[in-house]
């Protein structure tokens, strides 16, 4: 194995790691046998609750040794959904303790989906939170569900303690759970997840991508469900032995509530979230006046200068007090990025506060994590380097460098469950995984995206349009809650497409200015868009407004759900308007 930020685990070979790749149960173990008392597991919300490693894994094994004692075997299937706690992360380990298999669902998602998806795994146990446990699980193959909150019976802290002896763990190759992909009603894809793709990611995420030690704690803000705060918050401080502190909700006022009781050092969010704390600091120098302003703002310049020339971060000596104790980030070490790419504007002015944020791409099949931009090595414009065992090349570049982007490596997942033709269709014949993104690598092999092939507009000149490039530059207009850039028929007999913006305006910003007039919101939505075509090429301009009046259905990560908004208003009276 490659001398990278892994080889610390050779130490540990033959006793506490039997393959190649840690299994998540054996990098627990060892995380417990390095750190016995320290604190694992830690939430402030309903209420404050705390675990070392040895209780962690006594609730664990038990739970374990109870569903063997049910009949529960290696490969079975055991369903999981709730928000983020403690007991939801106990569940998860004593699932894959026997060598079942955990099929992690989303907490929001419609009962008739969650019900599909249990029957097609065939799950024979349910564990669900206290708001959901009389709606969910009733179905058929159900034998049991067991709570994740006190205040139900079959409490997973108050099931009986079990004599029965624990089977012997699984190996790297063996299935650790089934991801469930957003998609279209009865369209969702199971992706296979081995416990080498997990631990393989985990453990390339970190050194020389980031350097967190068992010295910090992470904070588990995105819902665990989604691949990406499972690998690098869950994961990645199960393995390092860090304290994991699990969010209250996906609030601000939560978030910083979390932060302020927990010392937080790492945290991961999304890029909407991350705005709305940069748009918060910003309106705070605003209203300080305007030479404070522009004193911020030249003192922000100078510190993104300083460190990127000369590597040394003042951002938070100059900005520690008057900005960042103030919102409770001054004990961040790292903020990650997930869900979505960040705007680069975004990027560099956290980078000027004196905050370091990676920046990484991946998707759930590749468990999620590719590439990562590390913090003393970051490019403003990509979305990081490759990792160091993952083969990435362009599928059929353009003259540009532009092509699909495809991967080979020990975080590629092993497919479908129960689907042989979407399986099929995941790789190319000599077996790399097809993302269906679109991008390009540098020489330093800095991989930028440009945009999802399904999304791709082509125009009327027959010019390639990334959706995705163009909305990244509504990211800090306070005024936009959300928008979607999609093409549309421009010219009937050519079939070239036009660019079109679906906008839901941002209700809590009006609300603050006291403006409620249609035609005056119309005119600033109008006015954001021809200050962002100035920035555009000529065939990448918007041309096309629609104003909607609800808004467009997310996932619980914050991304709008692209395919099933634009099938939705293709069956709407079409309200938009060229400018």
């Amino acid at each position: 194995m490659e001398e990278k930020g892994w080889s610390w685990l050779d130490q540990y070979r033959g006793t506490h790691i039997q393959g190649e790749w840690p299994t998540i149960p054996e990098l627990f173990k060892l995380s417990q046998h390095r750190f016995p008392d320290k604190v694992c597991f830690r939430a402030f919300s309903p209420t404050e609750v705390q675990y070392t490693f040895t209780q962690a894994m006594q609730i664990i094994q038990n739970t374990a040794s109870y569903l063997a004692g049910k009949g529960v075997k290696k490969g079975d299937r055991v369903a999981l959904t709730g928000k983020n706690s403690p007991a939801w992360a106990m569940s998860y380990l004593a699932v894959i303790e026997l060598g079942a298999v955990i099929v992690p669902l989303d907490y929001q998602m419609e009962k008739e989906t969650v019900d599909r998806i249990l029957e097609f795994v065939e799950a024979s146990f349910f564990f669900v939170d206290k708001e959901r446990y009389d709606e969910l699980g009733n179905s058929k193959g159900i034998q049991e569900k067991i709570s994740l909150s006190p205040d139900k019976e079959n409490y997973i802290l108050d099931l009986p303690e079990s004599k029965t002896e624990l089977p012997p763990g699984p190996s790297e190759e063996d299935m650790a759970a089934i991801l469930f992909t957003s998609g279209t009603t009865g369209n969702e894809k199971g992706v296979m997840l081995s416990h080498k793709n997990f631990s393989s990611d985990a453990l390339q995420s970190n050194k020389p991508f980031l350097y967190v030690d068992d010295s910090d704690i992470l904070y588990a803000l995105l819902p665990l469900h989604h691949s990406y705060c499972m690998t690098a918050v869950f994961l990645e401080a199960i393995t390092i032995g860090c304290e994991l502190v699990f969010a209250g909700g996906l609030s601000v006022s939560q978030m910083m509530n979390d932060l302020k009781k927990g010392g937080i050092t790492v945290i991961m969010g999304i890029p909407l979230l991350y705005n709305k704390i940069l748009k918060g600091m910003m309106k705070q120098v605003r209203s300080k006046g305007l030479a404070t302003h522009l004193l911020v703002g030249f003192l922000m310049r100078i510190s993104g200068f300083v460190k990127k020339a000369f590597g040394i971060n003042i951002g938070k000596k100059i900005f520690g007090n008057i900005l960042l104790k103030k919102a409770n980030l001054y004990t961040i070490k790292y903020m990650i990025c997930g869900g979505g790419p960040l705007a680069p504007e975004t990027f560099r002015r956290y980078q000027e506060l004196g905050l370091d944020f990676v920046q990484g791409y991946g998707m759930t099949e590749t468990a999620p994590i590719s590439t990562l931009n590390p913090a003393h090595a970051f490019k403003l414009k990509s979305v990081g380097k490759v990792f160091p065992l993952v083969d990435m090349k362009i599928l059929n570049p353009d003259s540009d460098g532009i092509g699909e982007i495809i991967l080979k490596g020990p975080i590629c997942c092993m497919g479908y469950y129960k689907n042989e033709e979407a399986t099929q269709e995941l790789f190319t014949e000599d077996g790399y995984l097809r993302t269906g993104d679109l991008g390009y690598l540098d020489r330093d092999n800095y991989l930028y995206l440009t945009g999802r092939a399904k999304s791709l507009i082509v125009t009327e000149g027959g010019k390639n349009v990334f959706p995705e490039e163009i909305e990244d530059h509504f990211q800090l207009y306070q005024q936009i809650e959300q928008i979607l850039i999609v093409g549309y028929v421009a010219n009937e007999e050519t079939r070239g497409e036009g660019i079109e913006a679906l906008v839901y305006p941002s209700k809590e910003h009006y609300d603050s200015l006291s403006i409620t007039n249609d035609e005056q919101i119309k005119e600033d939505m109008i006015n954001a868009v021809k200050e962002v075509n100035k920035e555009l090429l000529a065939y990448k301009k918007i041309s096309k407004i629609r104003i909607l009046d609800e808004p467009m259905e997310m996932t619980t990560t914050k991304k709008i759900k692209r395919p099933r908004v634009i099938a939705m208003l293709k069956e709407k009276e079409d309200t938009g308007f060229l400018i």
